[in-house]
């Protein structure tokens, strides 16, 4: 009999398929509310998911033979992983199918930041002529630290390789990873000498609202702020205070601490106005890993570990 894979949000069509291919019965059905998924669950082996559906101990009592959960991106910040196990529900995610398209928009916004291109441009387009007031600053010479070497971190140093940069990084999950690329440090060496942090790190305990004014204010240096991975690791409300002081010279950020911008409150809209406003600001709306190429990727990466977990 055919294990079914529900695909219970928007993925490349190319995944049907592959697991056609396989002998799975794939069922897309990418705007599926919570209530039906809670319903229909229990008739599924296999579950793909991106960052809408929560699988929470609510959910894991309305499924019945699940064998897998993937998840269509970075992170398993959605997902209750210890209630998963303890159900023996194989559990993976796809970081490799878009790390570098993460890698090259962190070093996109970086560059646009350093050259202030994105202001330079709106301005010529009414016809502004500034060239002092644009004036950029060079990368090369300076020292990158990154926060969370795996996927993520390491393409973004292979990107940083040719731009005459000492790249250092501090991974809490493991050592042992110093290379031509890298120089594996403590975080007392990362506040020491950093001088652009990016951060590549998941959403955890540990790591919630980790940047915050105490930590930024641990850096020897005033330095520029990346956050490609999780708006709720860095505190907006404190960015904001250290570009105001100057302790952050500029920002890069991907993702926000509340990224739903019609359910902010009055608190969210005051300190996002200001930070809107910002010249040494760059925001993306969370599409760091959102490429043409990312999108078919994904799915080759978890393709590959179903495979790989029932030995195809």
């Amino acid at each position: 009999m055919m294990k079914k894979v529900l695909i219970a949000d928007d993925m490349h069509p190319s995944i049907l398929t592959m697991l056609s291919e396989i002998g799975f019965s794939p069922d897309y059905q990418p705007n599926i509310q919570r209530p039906e998924l809670l319903n229909i669950i229990k008739d599924y082996e296999g579950l793909l998911i991106r960052s809408k559906t929560k699988i929470d101990k609510e959910f894991l009592t309305h499924q019945q033979k699940l064998e897998f959960i993937g998840r269509a991106g970075a992170g398993l910040d959605l997902i209750d992983i210890e209630a998963v196990e303890q159900l023996n529900i194989q559990l993976f995610a796809a970081n490799e199918g878009n790390s570098d398209a993460v890698a090259e928009h962190t070093l996109g916004m970086l560059l646009s930041l350093f050259n202030k291109i994105n202001w330079a441009d709106a301005e010529v387009r009414q016809k502004i002529w500034l060239r002092e007031a644009n004036r950029g600053i060079e990368l090369k010479g300076m020292t990158v630290g990154i926060i969370g070497y795996g996927n993520m971190g390491k393409a973004l140093s292979e990107r940083l390789a040719g731009f005459g940069v000492a790249v250092l990084a501090y991974d809490c999950f493991k050592t042992d990873y110093s290379s031509n690329l890298v120089k594996e440090v403590t975080m007392e060496e990362i506040f020491e000498k950093t001088d652009v942090l990016s951060l590549h790190i998941p959403l955890n305990e540990s790591s919630k609202m980790l940047v915050n004014d105490a930590y930024l204010s641990k850096f020897k240096k005033n330095i520029f702020l990346i956050n490609t991975s999780r708006g709720e690791v860095a505190s907006v409300t404190d960015i904001l205070k250290n570009l105001q002081s100057g302790k952050l010279r500029g920002a890069c950020l991907d993702v926000l601490e509340n990224e739903k911008m019609k359910q902010l409150t009055a608190e969210q809209e005051e300190v996002y106005e200001q930070l809107f406003q910002m010249k040494n600001v760059i925001l993306t709306p969370h599409i760091a890993g959102w490429t043409v190429e990312s999108y078919r990727k994904i799915n080759e990466v978890l393709f590959e570990k179903i495979k790989k977990m029932y030995g195809l």
